[in-house]
């Protein structure tokens, strides 16, 4: 298929599917003509792309999951690469929150001390 049925298909503008394939996450063939030509993989390759980084994974934290699928495994999370990026992220968002509960406290303190009636809600 061509780069506009797989971006329709994936929902993803050929744009990015180029930037995907610039850094090596997607490899079209080239036909006679040399339009690029993906296959129905592709199609699952770019889904991953999307849920990955729709829930905060860089571009770069995509490729373990990519090779895993391209591997043969029925999730690209099921590779010993994968979930260390899982457990990197995991990690990375629990330093996030902890972050955001300690200026969270900090406003909160702010606001009692600015404002002793206020009620602080959560």
């Amino acid at each position: 298929m061509r780069i506009g049925e797989l971006a329709e298909r994936t929902g993803v503008s050929p744009r990015s599917l180029r930037y995907y394939e610039k850094h090596g996450l997607l490899s079209a063939r080239r036909a006679a003509n040399g339009y690029r030509d993906y296959g129905e993989e592709d199609v699952r390759l770019v889904s991953e792309i999307r849920a990955l980084l729709s829930v905060g994974f860089t571009l770069e934290d995509t490729r373990p999951f990519l090779d895993c699928l391209r591997r043969g495994h029925s999730s690209g999370g099921s590779c010993a690469e994968s979930v260390e990026v899982y457990e990197r992220k995991l990690k990375e968002i629990d330093e996030e929150i902890r972050a955001l509960l300690a200026r969270r406290a900090e406003v909160a303190a702010q606001l009692a001390q600015s404002c002793p009636g206020c009620f602080v809600k959560g």
